[in-house]
């Protein structure tokens, strides 16, 4: 936890989970700078009495600070919005003073003033854009914050095309803001997102299905390298088994267990809500009639029962936002122990070089190596 000190107050920030050997703070220099900006006397102070909405807040640090003005958060990320109620809380301010929102959820009708912590995912912010589009008016100030190296020309341009003028601010502390004016009279196009496409003819019970993928998730153009790999070493369990598609993505893991076992209940799992719209779009697509599934938004497997899954699949993330970090993945790797039954297993992709069968012997006791190439490896961990 670290302690954030903005014109709008002093605020105890943490990421969360709050893993305390977590090196990485809740926010950055982008929103120091950003939060300087809307105070700033030169420019004018923003004008924040009207709807103020705040997008992509990765850990709430910019929603805990304007809580005096009752902001709107939208977020695609569970975690993000967990965070923010945590650190509403402990830096004792009224959790209502947030309103969130999900970034499935229909943008207020009015917005006044609008900030944009820039995403990873260009096609997520171009979602995101289109989406608000309609509500900001030809007064509402639109400010947007990242670091240099998160701010492109093709960032510039899709504020441009879908909003109106941009220009950037000099850079300070490597971050950098976007100041965009709306432009009413720019024709409105639909979003292009969710998007399409079908699965190739070698990856097993789901070769030839169509994914449906929303903006922002893993690989969303395209089947990524390690997924493939999975999908053709994936494990066939029979009966009335308890299956996790957990960090689901589109959902194209749990589709095949589902193909390949028609008794299976799977479960689809992820922080993100355009992952789990995408998996149940996915599921409700090609899944044969009867399947039976669930899903879920949430902070891994924390909403499980203990003991009562099979078998668990995993391609886990090894970024946080910009940060590499196993952490998430170790977490995963905890959490499937525990939701596991005796004699279930987890079944784990990952690249080679990450050394995941560490962390699964440390966790589970056991790992064994069930396929690999010279890039990736299909691990399996037995809870005994």
């Amino acid at each position: 936890m670290n302690r954030l000190t903005t014109s709008q107050g002093a605020f105890e920030l943490a990421r969360y989970p709050d893993h305390p050997r977590d090196p990485f703070r809740a926010w950055d220099a982008a929103d120091e700078y950003l939060l300087r900006q809307l105070t700033d006397s030169e420019a004018g102070p923003v004008d924040l009495s009207g709807t103020v909405a705040v997008v992509g807040d990765r850990w709430g640090a910019l929603a805990t600070a304007l809580a005096a003005h009752r902001p709107v958060q939208i977020s695609d990320s569970c975690l993000a919005r967990r965070a923010t109620l945590a650190n509403l809380d402990r830096n004792g301010l009224d959790q209502d003073a947030v309103r969130l929102l999900s970034s499935r959820d229909t943008p207020p009708d009015r917005i006044d003033v609008l900030i944009v912590r820039v995403p990873k995912s260009l096609a997520f912010l171009e979602d995101q854009l289109h989406r608000i589009a309609p509500a900001v008016h030809s007064g509402t100030v639109i400010i947007g914050t990242g670091m240099v190296k998160e701010i492109h020309t093709s960032t510039l341009k899709l504020f441009e095309r879908i909003i109106g003028p941009t220009r950037t601010s000099l850079a300070v502390r490597k971050a950098r803001l976007i100041f965009c004016t709306p432009d009413p009279a720019l024709p409105r196009t639909p979003s292009p997102w969710p998007y399409r496409y079908e699965l190739p003819a070698d990856v097993g019970p789901v070769s030839g299905l169509a994914t449906v993928n929303h903006a922002g998730i893993f690989c969303a153009e395209r089947l990524d390298i390690g997924t493939r790999f999975f999908l053709k070493h994936l494990p066939t369990r029979g009966g009335a088994v308890r299956v996790v598609d957990l960090g689901c993505g589109n959902g194209v893991l749990g589709l095949s267990a589902a193909i390949a076992n028609p008794e299976a209940h799977v479960t689809f799992v992820d922080e993100s809500y355009g992952a789990v719209a995408s998996a149940e779009e996915t599921f409700r697509t090609g899944a044969p009639d009867g399947a039976k599934a669930d899903f879920l938004v949430g902070d891994g497997l924390g909403d499980l029962d203990p003991g009562s899954v099979d078998l668990v699949l995993n391609n886990p993330p090894f970024h946080s936002h910009l940060a590499t970090t196993d952490a998430t993945a170790r977490t995963m790797f905890a959490g499937a122990r525990t939701v596991l039954r005796q004699g279930g297993e987890l079944w784990v992709v990952g690249n080679r070089h990450l050394s995941y069968h560490v962390h699964l012997r440390r966790i589970f006791g056991n790992c064994t190596t069930v396929a690999g190439d010279a890039k990736f490896v299909v691990l399996r961990a037995v809870k005994r």
